[in-house]
Order: structure tokens, then C-alpha cells, then sequence
């Protein structure tokens, strides 16, 4: 019998093996203070031996990797878990009160609280390492696919897609952001000088905090662009527990994913869509707000200003 190169690829991944019950029963889950510390420690002396060498060009790099790893560890739990609950639904189904199967279901149950604590303890080191990248790097880490969702952090960082599926299915669950959403949008810029950076830094972070003294309860939604202005916006919702949705290009669609994106993000209603200088697709953007009844927060003018000095009805204020 011949066995396809993909399948034996496959049968090398490790990643669908479960443990057993008996392998981790009884066994304590690490305390979360040493998981933290520990993460910190590997962070502290791996960044400390690459800087000033040949190697420090890739810290970021290699910080961005360093994270996905946990990030990854825990995406294989929650994947074993899903599995687990279809195994327990079954089981569920077949119940006819006999003790096989009742032993069974318990050994199924247990198993799969085991592993969620396992997940936990994951999220847990890849939000430690996530917070020390962006100490580092001053960027949010946000996956290259997918999700960033821990079950005990309100900073998640949700797939757009995801989150409109959810919203449609009416599921409560992490890929659900909850509050009022704010749309922030803005493409990759260049700047003359470090001060006329400095200053549009300052211009659109005083604007990210305004919204939110009006809109205590608002996640962010982007696009998640991590070249772009846009990784400041991230960064500052990560830093101050603000949840995001992020809505990656669908680059199937070709030139049309840009509006396409437009769409999916003006179809949640948001409260404010906060508006920096851009390309073609930004300006649709505004257009679009404005034509849905939505208040724009115009920073299109010079270095992250408003465009004009009148200010709209419902801006918020800017110092």
C-alpha cells in the first residue's frame, strides 16, 4: 500500500496526539505568577544577549516569533478541545445509564478541562511575551492569521469575518467583541523629519483618547495594517484593554477588497469613524460615513489635524 506524500507529512505532526486522562490527572496546572515571571526571564535574557550584536537587527523578528509560539500552542488546545466536545455530545446522545458509559463521559469531561486549563496557562505566556513585544517594539503583535482571543483578557483581537459570522449566528463567545464599535482607518505615511512624526504620533493618539472619554465602552475596528498607521492605533487599544476587530484585506476580491472591507466594517454601524490621511479606499470610506449618517472624525489635515478649523457637530474635542 502507497501512502501519499501529504498524509505522511501529515502522520509527522504531532499536534492531533491527546493526552489520555491518566496522563494528566492529578497534575496542577503551572501558578500563573511563574509562568509570568518565567516568560520574562527567557524575554529579558534572550533580548539582552542579541542587542548590540550582529544579531539585533532581528529582534523584532524573532520577538514576533516568540509570541506566535505559545500563540500556536494554544490555537492546538482549543483545537483538541473542539474535538473533545464533539466527543462528549455524542456520548451524551448514547447515555443509557451503564457505568461504561458513564466512566466515559466523566474521563471525556475531565479530559477536556484539563486541556482548557493547558490553553489558559498558553494564552496566558503569549499575553506575557505580547506584552513585553510591544514594550519593546512599541507594536501590537496581532497573528498573521486569525485571532488573538484569551479567555480571561478583555484585549482581544478578533478576526473580522469571525466576528461578523458570530454576530450572525447570535453566539456569545470570544470572537464577539461587546460595547460600541469605532472604526479607525488610515494608510502608511512618510514624514519630513522625527519632530513632524513626533507630532502626528502625539495628534493621533490625543484623538484615539478623546473618543474614548466619550465612548467608554467602544472596541476599535481596523484593518489591521501592521505597516501602517494603523499598528499605532492597535497598539494604543492593546495598551489601554480595548478590544479590537480587525478586518484583513480578502485579497481574493482583487481591487475590489479595499471597499469590500468598507462595507463589512460601515455594516456594524460604528459610532465614530476616525479618519487619517489615506489612499483612494479611505477617502470611500468618509464618503460613505457621511452618506450613512455617521459622524466622521476628520484628521486628514496636516500632520494628523482637521482638515479645516471648523469643527463638525459631535467631533469630539482635541486639545
Amino acid at each position: 500500500m502507497t501512502t501519499s506524500l501529504a498524509a505522511a507529512l501529515s502522520a509527522l505532526e504531532l499536534g492531533h496526539l491527546e493526552p489520555r486522562v491518566e496522563d494528566v490527572a492529578g497534575m496542577a496546572a503551572p501558578a500563573p505568577e511563574a509562568l509570568e515571571q518565567t516568560i520574562t526571564a527567557i524575554w529579558s535574557d534572550l533580548f539582552a544577549t542579541l542587542q548590540n550584536t550582529s544579531l539585533e537587527r532581528d529582534i523584532e523578528e524573532m520577538g514576533w516569533a516568540l509570541v506566535n509560539l505559545f500563540h500556536r500552542a494554544a490555537a492546538k488546545k482549543h483545537a483538541t478541545i473542539d474535538r473533545l466536545t464533539d466527543e462528549i455530545r455524542l456520548l451524551l446522545a448514547e447515555q443509557d445509564g451503564s457505568e461504561i458509559n458513564t466512566a466515559n463521559l466523566e474521563d471525556r469531561i475531565d479530559l477536556a478541562k484539563k486541556i482548557e486549563e493547558a490553553a489558559t496557562c498558553y494564552e496566558l505566556m503569549r499575553d506575557t511575551a505580547a506584552a513585553l513585544y510591544i514594550r519593546e517594539t512599541g507594536r501590537s503583535w496581532i497573528p498573521s492569521t486569525g485571532n488573538r482571543i484569551s479567555l480571561g483578557v478583555t484585549a482581544a483581537i478578533i478576526d473580522g469575518r469571525a466576528f461578523l459570522q458570530a454576530r450572525r449566528e447570535r453566539r456569545r463567545d470570544a470572537n464577539t467583541a461587546h460595547g460600541t464599535p469605532v472604526v479607525f482607518a488610515g494608510g502608511r505615511l512618510t514624514f519630513g523629519t522625527d519632530e513632524d512624526m513626533k507630532v502626528f504620533g502625539a495628534n493621533l493618539l490625543r484623538t484615539l483618547n478623546a473618543v474614548r472619554e466619550r465612548v467608554a465602552d467602544m472596541y476599535l475596528i481596523h484593518g489591521g495594517d501592521m505597516k501602517g498607521i494603523e499598528r499605532l492605533a492597535a497598539s494604543w487599544a492593546e495598551q489601554h484593554g480595548v478590544q479590537q476587530v480587525r478586518f484583513s484585506l480578502d485579497r481574493k476580491l482583487g481591487d475590489r477588497a479595499g471597499f469590500r472591507r468598507n462595507e463589512q466594517m460601515l455594516s456594524l454601524k460604528p459610532r465614530y469613524v476616525i479618519a487619517f490621511q489615506g489612499n483612494g479606499v479611505t477617502e470611500r470610506l468618509v464618503i460613505d460615513a457621511k452618506k450613512a449618517g455617521i459622524r466622521v472624525v476628520d484628521r486628514r489635515g496636516p500632520l494628523g489635524t482637521a482638515p479645516s478649523a471648523r469643527k463638525a457637530p459631535g467631533d469630539p474635542k482635541v486639545a
